[in-house]
């Protein structure tokens, strides 16, 4: 907490900088006057050459306004770092600004131009063992944020800020209010899901499919090698209603104005909050170049610069990566034929029910195959950002952003695009078909392993990882004499925490985007995902308050005004979702061909008819008829002699096989309802985002009461003020 006591130094930071965070000039236990700490190993003592590089680096520091002092345990050296308050008060004067409790530094910090030797190259070459920033005053976030106990409890944002920095307590900030908007949109999910239950039984489709005793269908793919009844399908036939009726599409544009209150209002939130932090009128370039002149007096101005040569050779290598994204994906389709043919051949499962393992299997498949590309993706996102040369950190924080989650957002979605863009025009009869329900099973399972195994087993790996971690880590340390000096024991337990990077809170806000990605995309074949992100959250703000405080090192804080490029993420994904979930309802969805039939070629294509459900006869139109005598080898089927048709899904002639008038119709009229929802849609999402500011008219009248009054103080203390 701020106090008239209290005062900002420069400490480490992740990388070679040391940024400035607050410490107490009162009474403190003898560690908590360090707030950076350097590690190195005993051995690198013995070794004059590492020793002399240490020892030159140290004095450098020194030089620069810092202080630093040795303290050795049995296996380690530790060397405890502060700064001189005039490194602050230079800071301060140069930005013109009040003190916060965390502000952040792009380089070293002092008068002394560069070090010799960056911290970053001394402990890749083990001059270094490691340096982290120390917790100290943590017990009271212990307290109220990281127990399970205050899991429905509203997180304490300013002392979250006042610790971890404004960054981090950004992060927490949308975190819990994206989850607190989750609760509606959980709300409308589960009332489509629950509401498909009244046509579980009443549904005229279903009814037909369950009653469709003599329809045969053919055998799905060259696996297969009996025909199968319609009926058997009537399971699948009613669970398929339970999330593709008719609420499908209010759904899909709720989530679409859903997604747009989302941002707007959050954006509101945010200035209400950087307003309450005094940071609204912050600049980040301002705030690097002034950390800079403080680092070297004679620092040159970094100038924006933009290469055509680097922006084609990115440009280029990032399409070559999200095709190997797209060709993964047709992997995963030739997967699909072969574990078809496999599990039929092998007997692992009946063949009714060889579909459903495949689409179950395809998406575990699917599931490594991100975890696998996951890592590929970061490391291709990185050299991409270093070949790029960005200006600043923050810069390269970014462009890193951008291309991550561009590759990732390809890595995690692909093969989902699949389904309900490409799966579905197959020309049968022996096509890779969807499931004998109709596309939109297999979107619906597709969504629901991948989105189920991305939230439990990452929720579960993200902290069991480095519960374990510590676990071990305590383990080694107890077979070492304990340390009577309690500034040591301090040293000791930070050391012993788990590590953190440059990645530690950037991964958060990935895992959140993709997660935000499967609750607005194709959330029409899914409408359970809110629901399901609604729960995960909650057990994700709390892993990460307990992660964070007593599991892992302390982040160092660093100053922000926004959540920076991930809000441009946010709004890219919401456009997206309107375009992903159009093209469910238009084509995956059998919501248009029921309406057609409904009006162009049921029986109340002449008007309403009380007695009888305009859906009758539905199921015979959609399905195409096959003479089985143009089998290439009718004699393998199984029951073969006593048929002399088969039916399947599609609009074809009977006679040559060819598309029949219905499909173009059908086609037609889907393409006129992809346009008409994403510009309906859209159109709602640009009027909701006029319609709601960005900004509170208080949190705007208040920046213009203080410029005001600054304008007023100047012209007061100016010595030739005169009244005109």
């Amino acid at each position: 907490p701020q106090g008239e006591d209290s005062f900002q130094i420069p400490a480490g930071t992740e990388g070679d900088s040391f940024p400035l965070m607050e410490i107490n000039t009162g009474e403190t236990e003898a560690s908590e006057q360090w707030d950076y700490v350097l590690v190195a190993d005993h051995r690198t003592q013995r070794n004059t050459r590492q020793a002399q590089q240490q020892q030159q680096f140290l004095e450098e520091l020194k030089r620069k306004g810092f202080h630093y002092k040795m303290i050795e345990d049995h296996e380690k050296v530790f060397f405890g770092i502060r700064a001189d308050s005039r490194v602050f008060d230079l800071y301060r004067t140069l930005l013109m600004e009040p003190e916060g409790p965390a502000a952040r530094a792009g380089q070293e910090l002092g008068p002394g131009g560069p070090l010799p030797n960056t911290l970053e190259d001394l402990v890749k070459r083990g001059i270094f063992e490691t340096r982290f920033a120390l917790h100290k005053g943590e017990e009271d976030l212990k307290k109220k944020w990281a127990q399970w106990r205050n899991m429905v409890h509203t997180q304490p944002i300013d002392d979250i800020r006042d610790y971890f920095g404004e960054k981090v307590a950004l992060y927490f900030a949308w975190l819990g209010w994206y989850t607190y908007m989750l609760v509606p949109a959980a709300v409308a999910g589960l009332i489509i899901f629950l509401s498909g239950f009244s046509l579980f039984n009443a549904s005229q489709i279903s009814k037909e499919i369950c009653e469709a005793h003599d329809i045969l269908l053919c055998p799905r793919g060259d696996h297969s090698r009996r025909y199968q009844q319609l009926s058997d399908t009537c399971t699948f036939a009613k669970l398929t209603h339970l999330f593709d009726n008719e609420g499908t599409v209010l759904f899909a544009i709720f989530m679409a104005l859903w997604a747009t209150v989302f941002l707007e209002i959050w954006k509101r939130q945010r200035a209400r909050v950087v307003l309450h932090w005094d940071l609204y009128g912050w600049d980040e370039d301002q705030e690097e170049m002034a950390l800079e002149l403080i680092n070297c007096p004679e620092y040159e101005l970094r100038p924006y610069q933009h290469s055509y040569l680097r922006s084609t050779v990115i440009l280029i290598l990032s399409l070559l990566m999200i095709c190997l994204m797209i060709g993964i994906a047709h992997l995963l389709v030739v997967y699909r034929v072969l574990a078809a043919a496999y599990f039929n051949s092998a007997l692992l499962f009946r063949e009714e029910q060889v579909t459903t393992a495949v689409v179950v299997t395809g998406a575990l498949v699917h599931y490594v195959a991100i975890l696998i590309m996951t890592k590929i993706n970061k490391f291709v996102a990185l050299k991409l950002c270093d070949f790029e040369k960005p200006r600043t950190f923050s810069e390269r924080e970014s462009k890193f952003t951008v291309k991550f989650f561009t590759l990732q957002f390809f890595a995690h979605f692909s093969s989902l695009v699949y389904i309900p863009c490409l799966l579905r025009l197959t020309s049968p009869p022996w096509p890779l078909q969807c499931h004998l329900s109709g596309c939109m099973m297999d979107l619906f399972l597709q969504m629901a392993i991948i989105m189920g195994l991305k939230q439990t087993l990452s929720n579960c790996a993200e902290y069991l990882g480095p519960w374990l971690s510590h676990k071990c880590r305590l383990m080694r340390s107890k077979l070492s004499p304990a340390s009577r000096d309690p500034e040591l024991r301090d040293l000791q337990r930070n050391y012993l925490l788990n590590p953190v990077n440059t990645f530690s809170l950037f991964d958060e806000f990935m895992e959140m985007m993709i997660q935000y990605g499967f609750t607005t995309i194709f959330v029409a074949a899914f409408p359970l995902a809110p629901l399901l992100a609604l729960f995960s959250n909650l057990v994700e703000i709390r892993l990460d308050a307990i992660k964070m405080v007593r599991l892992q090192r302390r982040l160092v804080p660093r100053k922000a005004k926004d959540i920076g490029t991930w809000l441009q993420v946010l709004e890219t994904i919401g456009v997206l979702a309107v375009i992903a979930n159009g093209m469910v309802i238009a084509f995956t969805s059998e919501f248009i061909p029921r309406v057609v039939y409904k009006y162009h070629y049921g029986p109340c294509r002449q008007g309403a008819r009380p007695a009888v459900d305009c859906l009758t006869g539905y199921i015979n139109h959609s399905l195409s008829v096959f003479y089985t005598k143009d089998f290439q080898d009718p004699v393998q089927i199984e029951g073969s002699e006593n048929v002399t048709e088969c039916r399947y899904r599609d609009y074809r002639s009977a006679q040559d096989y060819s598309l029949s008038e219905q499909f173009w119709v059908l086609l037609a009229i889907r393409l006129v309802f992809l346009i008409l929802f994403e510009h309906v849609a859209l159109c709602i999402k640009l009027i909701a985002a006029w319609f709601v500011p960005d900004v509170p008219q208080s949190v705007k009248n208040k920046v213009l009461e203080e410029k005001y009054q600054a304008l007023r103080e100047k012209m007061r203390s100016s010595p030739k003020s005169t009244e005109v």
